[in-house]
């Protein structure tokens, strides 16, 4: 086996009714509903203007500053993919550019989550295909390899298995593995309900705000005149 460079095609995809029970959930309350530890982390900031990003991972492991493994996971990904690549959270070369971006959304791919940096920024945001990265360069990438595609990847503690549910908003993104799906629509769904229940009662001005009294007493703070 070539451990480190290889190319797996056949992945278990989630299936389309679930990505679209959660396109329209927050990413946020996603997060909640994961006990705030399983998301991409503060540092994979959205590049592109608005939208969400939901779709299947089409997982890539490549070394810093090199691009033939995305090439390739681009050229070989079904439409609606989202391509997540591991590649070291280096930000000396980019991944990928407009040309890439470009063929891209000519393939129909659902966007990208990229544990590095892009260039062209300005035409990634203008064309506004969902994109998260670690940041900007404008030096260019490698192609020598080596690399995986669709083997089990991690970005900042997030555990990617290869054909898990990927969602991003503008707060970020997060992936939801296979085996997580129903437990965590239903946390995540119950949150979105409170919350929406929450601004309703906001908005009315009938929020009891007690509570932030109570728990600064509980707390042992010091009220003074």
């Amino acid at each position: 086996m070539a451990i480190g460079f290889k190319v797996r095609t056949q992945i278990p995809r989630v299936s389309i009714p679930n990505i679209e029970r959660f396109r329209t959930l927050p990413v946020a309350n996603v997060s909640d509903a994961m006990s705030r530890l399983l998301g991409g982390g503060c540092t994979l900031r959205p590049m592109h203007k608005n939208g969400i990003l939901a779709g299947p991972a089409l997982t890539v492991k490549t070394r810093p500053g090199d691009n033939l493994m995305l090439h390739k996971a681009i050229d070989i990904a079904q439409p609606g993919d989202v391509i997540v690549v591991d590649a070291g959270g280096d930000l000396t070369n980019s991944l990928m550019g407009e040309l890439m971006l470009e063929h891209a959304i000519m393939r129909g791919i659902a966007g990208f989550v990229l544990n590095g940096a892009i260039r062209d920024a300005q035409a990634i945001y203008d064309r506004n295909l969902p994109l998260y990265a670690l940041g900007i360069t404008h030096r260019g990438p490698y192609r020598t390899g080596p690399g995986e595609i669709g083997y089990p990847i991690a970005i900042e503690g997030m555990v990617i298995q290869p054909g898990a549910l990927i969602l991003g908003d503008l707060d970020g993104v997060v992936c939801i593995n296979h085996e997580q799906l129903d437990e965590v629509h239903q946390g995540a769904s119950a949150k979105h309900a409170a919350e929406t229940k929450q601004m309703e009662i906001t908005k009315n001005q009938t929020i009891d705000r007690s509570w932030v009294d109570k728990e600064l007493i509980k707390l042992g703070c010091v009220f003074e005149n």
